[in-house]
């Protein structure tokens, strides 16, 4: 059976249980600071767990596409080395919000498997929640009852805290879990050791194939548990193991989700698959990986140099970096990957195919810009294996592989490899101390500490009433202490509120909630899943009272006004540019907007005038603006909406018109383009691969831009004596600039002559090697490397230079041999200026023959370089 047929079927069967199916979340976690990625299925429907949203619908089935990287959740070290692990997978799942429970679910899931799959029963397993005194929660013999209708006692396991008791996190929604596992092994084994034996026990065809999740418990802050009002059914079945199963195979990676672009792979790499362990690894994780890449891509996160973008990023290299190793790749590959993925999954995603121009942009240049990484580390690496041979060690300074992995992307297990070719090793502890060291600092700078929520009434119908009021009365219906960095907070929840919350780029509301006398101010406004969050650095004395929440109207406006510009920047972009422009992030502040777009090439100055030119003259029309709040999303399709990739919509969405301007959009705006007054791009350059990002100002902030540039040419008038000719009288002064520096240069060439020949007749014979020991001026020290070499030219066969000098307030010391006095090994200038550096207090390195340093102690140079004659007088003598 095809793995789309395994898709639909699932799908099928649900549908027909009265499971409305739904679309995967985006793969790229938005509005919930707890999570970068989707990591279970369930990660969509937080909020109807939590009691935040009423669910839509209270039975639904969907294929979730998840990420596993990171935090407890991390299967990255094992991808491609096993049969079964991914980092990118497909999740089939179905849920009950308050409907059926245990019994329905484990019915349903014995039906698909045992009548629509036709899974062979005799090998297939259950395992039950066992208990736990500690949260005095019992057997859970319920499920363990309903097993026995389909399974033998001796295929109904308990199982631990650990394997059968799921947890969204510290807190939150909780509850027994009931697994089932199949049995993959030959009759014989199976006669030899029973597959009860083997259930969570690691063995590679005794495997868990699909997770029932029954959430029952609330996990409050204590620690403590209490029974949730509604009990919940969420199961995840992996989809690539289910195929696995169906399609009779060893591993994952033999079946029709990953043999076609693991053929593809053999094929760009001439290697087949089947010839050496080392490369068919190769070939699982790139296989594994290009999928994580351009899932990611198109859900719109781009690999970078922070938070998910990072993680990003590190898969990426780490499928280059196997490719590099094993595969011996030396050019970009990666995107020659994209047919086979989209031909194996576009069917089911499509908007692999719609963005496949931007996935193959974005992953040939960070490809190539990682091979040039590799390049760099690998001539870094070399230089650090000499040093080491060198001085007769065989371990590496772990610090030192760690620089190389941090600061130059470098992999560990690559600098491992290398080493061990030179019979070298790495000091892991050092290593893993400093990449411990990283990790803490990581996690003090994004440390929250949350409390549990303080019910103070039960409201589930929270509505945001922002769009037409800036000020209405509110009551708190809950609340919660959190301490970010140490510094702690309150996070109010009002019934009713007038704030916007930080989403779609715009930045949240402040203002300040008021009861009698008593002000509390909003510093911000934040979304956690569908939840509007005021964060206060204080408590109002009165909870229970009514309060008066006044929203800064003035960042409020100039926010709308940035957001509205967004959307006309869009459509001129797309005018200007072409259509293949689409919106890949935004930020809307109140003094500025910024815009992240595709686009394959610098945007030309004619280009960007135009593109201004088209926005104002959008607000000079006053365009006023035509919203619908409850929209169906087919519908709004058709009226034009533009839809981002990347994001989840509902079944009803609002969208926002300013004449041919038509986009799906949650945020504030103006009641009339003429309100936004005057727009202008203030800088456009590259974000990544295929992205470019304009910023901009609008209204007050684009009227104070204009007069300061007014400004600073009139100030450059005067400078300039103009006189009405600014332009010709800077070239003038930029002409004769240039005429200057060529006569200074040509000073300070004659000068340097001199003071070269000065200082070779002070060079001193001693045993046969011309030694000069010298300070040289202060002039002439941003040459010191250069006047070192010519020395070296003009000298002779032996001889040895110490030169000192003061560089910009800062001590620099160089030494210079000749090749013969180098050869003959009698002198080394890199130990010579370590001997040394310390009376400048600081220190250096190089080669033999040339070295130098810098330091802190002015006022010990000339020590330094005394040291050095009496040091090379020794070697000498």
């Amino acid at each position: 059976m095809r793995a789309s047929e395994v898709r639909q079927k699932f799908f099928d069967f649900f549908k027909s249980k009265g499971h409305v199916i739904v679309a995967s979340a985006p793969m790229v976690v938005k509005n919930d600071p707890s999570l970068m990625f989707t990591n279970a299925g369930m990660n969509q429907f937080k909020d109807i767990f939590l009691g935040n949203r009423e669910p839509e619908f209270l039975k639904v089935a969907d294929s979730q596409k998840c990420l596993r990287v990171s935090g407890k959740h991390n299967d990255l070290e094992e991808v491609g080395h096993d049969t079964y692990h991914h980092t990118m997978f497909e999740m089939l799942g179905n849920w009950s919000f308050g409907d059926y429970f245990k019994n329905e679910a484990i019915d349903w899931a014995w039906e698909f498997l045992t009548g629509e799959l036709r899974i062979d029963k005799d090998r297939l397993y259950a395992t039950v929640f066992e208990g736990d005194e500690k949260d005095e929660v019992d057997r859970d013999n319920e499920a363990a009852e309903r097993w026995k209708n389909y399974l033998p006692d001796d295929h109904i396991i308990n199982g631990n805290k650990k394997d059968n008791f799921w947890e969204m996190g510290d807190v939150g929604p909780c509850g027994p879990c009931s697994e089932i596992h199949i049995d993959l092994r030959s009759d014989d084994e199976i006669a030899q050791t029973p597959g009860s034996e083997l259930v969570n026990k690691d063995h590679p065809e005794v495997i868990e194939i699909w997770n029932l999740v029954f959430i029952q418990y609330n996990r409050k802050a204590d620690g403590k548990l209490t029974s949730l009002p509604q009990k919940h059914v969420d199961t995840g079945m992996g989809f690539e193991r289910l195929c696995r199963v169906l399609q009779k195979k060893k591993s994952n990676y033999d079946t029709d989700v990953f043999q076609p672009i693991i053929q593809q792979i053999a094929s760009l790499t001439d290697v087949k698959y089947g010839a050496s362990d080392d490369s068919d690894i190769a070939m699982r994780v790139i296989a594994d990986h290009i999928r994580t890449i351009a899932f990611s891509i198109t859900d719109g996160q781009l690999p970078s140099n922070n938070k998910a973008g990072y993680v990003i990023r590190r898969i990426l290299r780490r499928a280059v970096r196997y490719a590099y190793t094993f595969l011996e790749v030396r050019k970009p590959f990666l995107s020659g990957l994209l047919p086979a993925l989209i031909e194996t999954m576009g069917d089911a995603y499509p908007e692999l195919k719609a963005q496949k121009g931007l996935i193959d942009k974005v992953i040939h240049e960070e490809e190539e810009s990682f091979l040039k990484t590799l390049a760099t580390g690998i001539a870094l690496l070399d230089k650090i294996i000499d040093e080491t041979l060198q001085k007769n060690y065989t371990v590496v300074d772990g610090k030192v592989a760690f620089e190389l992995y941090d600061t130059f992307g470098f992999p560990l297990d690559l600098t491992e490899l290398i080493l061990s070719e030179k019979d070298l090793v790495v000091n892991r502890k050092e290593f893993e101390t400093e990449m411990e060291a990283q990790k803490a600092r990581a996690r003090n700078a994004a440390s929250v500490e949350t409390g549990d929520w303080v019910v103070l009434k039960d409201d589930n119908e929270e509505e945001f009433v922002g769009y037409d009021f800036c000020e209405t009365e509110v009551f708190i219906t809950r609340y919660r202490k959190v301490k970010v960095k140490k510094k702690e907070q309150y996070q109010l929840v009002f019934n009713i509120t007038p704030f916007y919350a930080e989403s779609g780029g715009q930045v949240g509301d402040s203002g300040y909630i008021k009861s009698g006398d008593e002000k509390v101010n909003i510093i911000d406004t934040k979304k956690e899943n569908d939840l509007i969050i005021h964060i206060a650095q204080k408590l109002p004395e009165n909870l229970e009272s009514r309060f008066n929440a006044v929203v800064d109207a003035d960042k409020r406006r100039r926010a709308a006004n940035n957001h509205t510009a967004t959307h006309l920047l869009h459509r001129a972009l797309r005018k200007v540019l072409g259509d293949h422009v689409e919106q890949k992030g935004s930020l809307v502040h109140p003094d500025y907007l910024r815009f992240d777009f595709s686009h394959y090439q610098k945007v030309t100055p004619e280009e960007i005038r135009q593109v201004e030119r088209l926005v104002n003259a959008d607000i000079r029309s006053n365009t006023e603006v035509e919203e619908h709040r409850e929209v169906p999303l087919e519908k709004a399709r058709e009226m034009g909406a533009l839809a981002l990739f990347g994001e989840k919509y509902g079944d009803v969405v609002r969208t926002i018109r300013f004449g041919a301007s038509v986009e799906l959009c949650g945020g504030t705006h103006v009641k009339a383009t003429g309100e936004i007054g005057f727009f202008r791009i203030i800088g456009e350059g590259s974000v990544s691969a295929g992205i470019r990002r304009i910023e901009g100002v609008t209204a007050d902030k684009a009227e104070e831009l204009v007069y300061s540039q007014g400004d600073l040419l009139e100030e450059l008038a005067t400078l300039v004596k103009s006189k009405g000719q600014l332009r010709k009288s800077i070239e003038n002064v930029i002409n004769q600039n240039s005429q200057l520096s060529k006569e200074l240069d040509g000073m300070m060439q004659n000068y340097m002559k001199i003071e070269k020949q000065s200082i070779i007749d002070c060079a001193r014979d001693v045993n046969g090697v011309s030694v000069i020991t010298r300070m040289v001026k202060p002039e002439l020290g941003s040459n010191l490397k250069d006047l070192a070499f010519q020395l070296r030219n003009e000298v002779g066969d032996d001889m040895v230079a110490v030169l000192g000098a003061e560089v910009k307030g800062k001590p620099q010391l160089a030494i210079i041999l000749s090749d013969q006095l180098a050869n003959e090994e009698k002198l080394n200038a890199t130990e010579l200026v370590r001997a040394i550096a310390k009376e400048i207090q600081g220190g250096g390195g190089g080669q033999p023959f040339f070295a130098s340093a810098g330091g802190k102690n002015v006022e010990g140079l000339q020590k330094a370089i005394d040291m050095a004659s009496e040091l090379i007088e020794e070697k000498l003598a």
